[in-house]
């Protein structure tokens, strides 16, 4: 059980003691504040109040993925329409939300937190998720968020999921419920990157499970980029498999389709 999900039984089971939490945490979280002001991961100058670490300068220069295919959302020269790509064979998935597009100095961001242990980097990036998700005008969001799985020598070595810090933030935001061990991989795959496409697919042929039943129909794979959609793709099949019927991918960055 989450924290979110232990606050929220408190509040069913026992409103005064969870108001009095809720004060104390608002209290701390200003105190907090107030002795340890936001501070940009960019440039370093002050973060934005209440609590985020990015300037609004250094926000103002990250690459919107404005014009995007409307199923995989890879950048185009103009959006709201499929790509070639998605026109010739549909992804397994049905959507792909990704706001951001994989350059400078987004790109700089998601390297410090996938390879250099920068997870403050993931909780500004989740937050970032959360406001463009805000934007758009739709009503069925996922009933439930599964971050992709790492293989165990790379959990081993990093220490942390990258996807689960990303969407552990988006959670928090958003309230959609998150569950981390639902999928797993079931073997250590080649790190995508460097990889061509064909190779990418190889790479990830039968390389997920799923643990247990799912119980909904809608769900948001979560992930850091989207390059190829490989791992997305092979993950959707596992999930329709599953009954799964709607399956959305969520990642804070999508390359353009000449990337890696």
């Amino acid at each position: 059980m989450n924290g979110g999900e232990y606050f929220q039984r408190m509040q069913d089971c026992q409103p005064e003691i969870a108001k009095r939490v809720d004060v104390c945490l608002r209290v701390a979280k200003a105190l907090l504040h107030a002795f340890w002001p936001p501070q940009c991961v960019l440039c370093g100058r002050a973060g934005q109040p209440p609590a985020q670490d990015l300037c609004a300068g250094c926000e103002a220069d990250l690459p919107l993925n404005a014009s995007c295919c409307s199923v995989c959302a890879v950048p185009l020269a103009s959006g709201d329409v499929v790509c070639g790509a998605c026109l010739e064979k549909r992804p397994r998935f049905d959507a792909c939300f990704a706001p951001y597009r994989y350059a400078y100095p987004l790109d700089h961001m998601v390297r410090r937190l996938k390879y250099a242990g920068a997870v403050a980097h993931g909780r500004v990036l989740g937050d970032l998720f959360a406001e463009q998700l805000e934007q758009r005008d739709r009503q069925d969001r996922p009933e439930l968020l599964l971050p992709v799985p790492l293989g165990p020598a790379r959990f081993r070595r990093r220490g942390y999921n990258q996807a689960v810090v990303l969407a552990e933030q988006i959670a928090r935001r958003t309230g959609i419920q998150l569950q981390t061990d639902a999928l797993v991989r079931t073997r250590d795959t080649l790190e995508q990157a460097g990889l061509d496409r064909r190779a990418r697919r190889k790479n990830m042929r039968g390389a997920f499970a799923l643990l247990r039943p799912l119980h909904a129909a809608h769900v948001a794979i979560v992930d850091d980029v989207v390059t190829t959609g490989s791992t997305a793709n092979e993950l959707a099949r596992v999930l329709k498999r599953a009954g799964v019927e709607r399956i959305e991918v969520w990642a804070i960055a999508r390359a353009a389709r000449n990337a890696g």
